[in-house]
């Protein structure tokens, strides 16, 4: 008895021993990431001495960091395999385990629900079993922040710090973080000068929206700078970050100088000029201005639509003198105050003495002066006809004589203000005996061998023009016709002659001071003839298509005679005799018609019928 209890005992220890010896051992991934929506792979890497077909494998869910119960959601033996069906993941969750030592489970889509703690417990029938576990994490990365500034001005007098800007991030998971930039420098909360706020809400599908609002006491200098707000939140590659859009606060400050300025035109100002006058204040917003002139406020119509300038249009010397503006600061009820000098320059009417016209004798002398009254320095000068004289306010005019004769222009200019000018006129005139000085001739080409004698004649007082045809009686009444030169001074006449022989017309000028004539000898002018028309090609072709028609006809009709003579349908010599004598009855006939054409044809037949031989 003892023997055997001694047996039994050794083998319980050794049975023991084998169990202790026989263990399992499983790997698994502490933490595995994956972003909302996607699928992700879980997998369970387990080794076991046992006989692999006796393996029993479950997998289990529970909330991390909790006491409440695991569910199962997948057993597997060598029975078989079950997917249980009453768990969160039905339906999204498949399990592969067709490598020995691995199974791995599935999950697609991946919901926010899904981060959870996946436990994985490997045994067998005859050994206790092991388990892994992993965390999975899921994330959702949120949509670009959007930044709205505060619509309204924001003061530099505030005496707390006041709202800026708001920015919004949406549909983030994990939590996202914001943070607030000034240019380029983030920008953090101090006491009674700047502050952070951010309030977060979940959304029914369990993302964070947060809405952080900036309050900060501004500065004039932060009229020109940016803000913007930037995200940051996790992924599963690690932390990324997204900008918002730049935006710039409208800061309200006082005006420290204001400044009067002619804005048009450019440079000095003339009279009939549109001039506009601004006032610029350096404070914003742009402060009330009040505008006056010489010390008198300014009518409401000359000010600019904006309120911000005066407007003269077609200026005049009145509208120049000193121009005031006065900015108030409604929050501080201080007055800035600037002027300015307008100068509007100009140029009167010329006046020129003595007055126009001026008859001058000839030989004798004129000194004429022009001036005008401005605002500037003036330069003058003269023409005649165009043609630069002389310059200087006075014209001298020495031993006049017909040349003399002309209008003067006298131009007034200010050389430091272009477009500033006026001008005047004399028009003189020289008394003497006339003086012709072109006699031209021109052929009218009319068929009649008409031309035109023009005779131009100086002269003051105007003369008249005479003309005479000593060689011939025709008479010249209503032939000629005669005209004053614009401006006065002379003469121009002209005569319409048929020159059929030489010809030598006389053309004669008279006033009170003289007279004065010219002969113009004409040539005679032959009468155009008309050339005969010449054969064109065309005719030339018409002819000869006719003479070759006529040629083909006559070569036909011989070839018709040819053939009625081969056929005998023709008489003549003794075939001719034999047809006669067989027909007697017609012989008499064709005598007869013969003898009366008497022609040498006749002769020819009448020898046939009365057989006698032609030569």
């Amino acid at each position: 008895m003892a023997l055997s209890g001694f047996v039994l005992a050794g083998l319980y220890i050794l049975v023991l021993a084998s169990q202790s010896l026989a263990t399992i051992e499983i790997n698994m991934e502490d933490r595995v990431e994956v972003l909302l929506g996607k699928q992700v792979e879980i997998s369970c890497q387990y080794k076991m001495d046992s006989d692999p077909s006796t393996v029993i494998i479950q997998w289990y869910t529970k909330p991390a960091g909790s006491n409440s119960q695991r569910q199962r959601i997948f057993y597997k033996d060598n029975t078989g395999a079950i997917l249980d069906q009453d768990s969160s993941l039905a339906g999204r969750v498949t399990v592969h385990d067709s490598i020995p030592g691995s199974v791995v489970v599935i999950v697609e889509p991946v919901q926010l629900e899904d981060e959870l703690l996946f436990i994985c417990h490997v045994n067998t029938a005859t050994e206790d079993g092991k388990e892994g576990m992993t965390q999975l994490r899921v994330f959702s990365k949120p949509e670009v922040p959007k930044i709205e500034g505060v619509h309204t001005g924001i003061s530099v007098n505030e005496k707390d710090p006041t709202q800026i800007a708001t920015c919004h991030v949406k549909n983030g998971y994990p939590l996202p973080n914001i943070t607030w930039y000034r240019d380029h420098t983030p920008l953090y909360m101090k006491e009674g000068v700047l502050g952070v706020t951010n309030q977060v809400t979940r959304d029914t599908n369990n993302l964070y929206t947060v809405i952080s609002v900036l309050h900060m006491k501004v500065k004039k200098e932060d009229k020109d700078v940016f803000f913007y707000c930037e995200s940051s939140y996790f992924v599963p590659e690690g932390t990324r970050m997204t900008e918002s859009d730049r935006i710039k606060i409208n800061v309200h400050y006082p005006s420290t100088s204001v400044e009067l300025r002619q804005v048009l035109p450019e440079g000095l100002v003339k009279e009939g000029d549109t001039v506009e006058i601004r006032c610029f204040a350096d404070g914003n917003p742009t402060p009330p201005l009040t505008f006056k002139h010489n010390g008198e406020d300014l009518n409401e119509q000359l000010l600019t639509d904006d309120q911000q300038g005066v407007v003269l249009r077609y200026a005049t010397r009145s509208d120049g003198g000193m121009y005031t503006c006065t900015a108030l600061d409604l929050e501080t009820l201080e007055e800035l105050e600037n002027d300015m000098e307008l100068s509007v320059h100009y140029l009167d009417e010329t006046v020129v003495v003595p007055k126009s016209p001026v008859v001058l004798s000839q030989g004798s002398s004129l000194q004429a002066t022009c001036n005008a009254l401005s605002s500037l320095d003036t330069y003058t000068v003269w023409f005649k006809d165009g043609q630069y004289v002389s310059d200087g306010h006075t014209l001298k005019i020495f031993n006049a004589s017909m040349d003399t004769f002309g209008t003067y222009q006298c131009l007034v200019t200010a050389p430091k203000l272009p477009g500033l000018q006026s001008q005047s006129f004399l028009e003189v005139f020289v008394q003497g005996q006339p003086q012709i000085t072109d006699v031209r001739e021109e052929d009218l080409q009319d068929g009649e061998n008409s031309v035109n004698i023009t005779c131009v004649v100086q002269g003051y007082p105007t003369p008249s023009i005479t003309w005479d045809l000593p060689d011939q009686e025709q008479d010249l009444n209503g032939l000629s016709s005669s005209m004053e030169i614009p401006g006065g001074g002379g003469a121009i006449s002209t005569l319409t002659v048929k020159a059929t022989s030489k010809l030598s017309v006389v053309c004669e000028a008279v006033n009170e001071f003289g007279k004065d004539s010219r002969v113009h000898k004409i040539e005679s002018i032959e009468p155009e003839t008309t050339p005969l028309p010449t054969t064109t090609t065309q005719g030339s072709g018409v002819i000869i298509a006719v003479l070759i028609i006529c040629v083909l006809l006559l070569a036909i009709l011989g070839s018709v005679l040819y053939f009625l003579y081969k056929k005998g349908k023709i008489p003549c010599g003794r075939s001719g005799k034999q047809d006669l004598t067989k027909q007697k009855s017609n012989k008499d006939a064709i005598v007869m018609e013969m003898k009366t054409d008497k022609s040498d044809e006749a002769v020819l037949l009448q020898g046939v019928n009365g057989e006698k031989k032609t030569p």
